[in-house]
């Protein structure tokens, strides 16, 4: 069975990651329903779930008018402000779709808020903020050591996974990166990568877990030269990982 994955363009930069088999369809963070309705009318698509990372606007804000045209189960978090019927997963549950035969399972990833989940199977990561390509998502509810072990876990994925976020953001992440590691090649081949695709207005997503560990710098905290460039913006800030991933995340945050 062939799976294809399409990006629905939503507000100034955020995806709505629209899987489907030309018959049905599963949406990823839906977070305005006009266009998202479109795509199914115009492909003919029923629509057979939705997955959810987190409880923000942007990410859930289609989901109940959606649901009015066409309803489907969702998964998301074991958060309150999600939206109603959504079947609560945690780390470790697995999340089947039997009518495009997918299954994913659920990783915590929080950092960005709380209750934040990323979805993985079949070399696939539906993210949503936890992980930009060369970047990553702001600390909303969490702690630099929460989303140190987030970002952990999907590192330790295989590294030809393919990385769908939920923003169009790689551009000034990359801007960013460059002061954490000028002399990063594979981060100055992305840059220029990045750079050609949006003066054509295309898409840079997927990445890859096996690119973000060679380029992110949000990935590469223990690396040596990530290192030392937060102890030149805070010499004080300790060597650990997560003390690394504070001193860079506050860097990119002021920048």
């Amino acid at each position: 069975m062939t799976i294809d994955i399409e990006a629905i363009r939503a507000f100034s930069d955020n995806y709505i990651w629209a899987m489907h088999d030309g018959r049905h369809c599963v949406l990823v963070d839906p977070g305005e329903a006009p266009d998202a309705l479109d795509f199914l009318k115009r492909n003919n698509l029923r629509l057979a779930g939705f997955l959810l990372t987190h409880h923000h606007a942007d990410h859930i804000g289609g989901v109940d008018e959606i649901r009015t045209h066409r309803p489907a189960p969702a998964w998301g978090p074991p958060d309150s402000r999600m939206p109603d019927r959504v079947s609560p997963v945690r780390e470790g549950d697995r999340v089947e779709i039997p009518e495009l035969g997918l299954a994913f399972s659920v990783i915590e990833t929080p950092g960005h808020t709380r209750s934040h989940i990323a979805f993985h199977g079949h070399e696939l990561l539906f993210c949503g903020d936890t992980l930009f390509s060369a970047g990553c998502g702001r600390l909303f509810e969490g702690t630099p050591t929460q989303m140190q072990r987030s970002i952990d876990k999907l590192a330790d994925l295989p590294e030809p996974t393919r990385v769908y976020c939920a923003h169009e953001y790689t551009a000034d992440n990359c801007r960013f990166a460059v002061q954490v590691e000028p002399d990063n090649e594979a981060l100055q081949a992305r840059c220029d990568d990045v750079a050609e695709l949006r003066r054509n207005d295309r898409i840079t997503l997927p990445s890859t877990i096996g690119d973000e560990k060679a380029f992110n710098p949000f990935m590469r905290t223990r690396r040596p030269a990530v290192a030392h460039a937060a102890r030149q913006r805070e010499p004080d800030c300790g060597q650990t990982p997560e003390a690394v991933f504070g001193v860079i995340r506050r860097w990119k945050d002021a920048a």
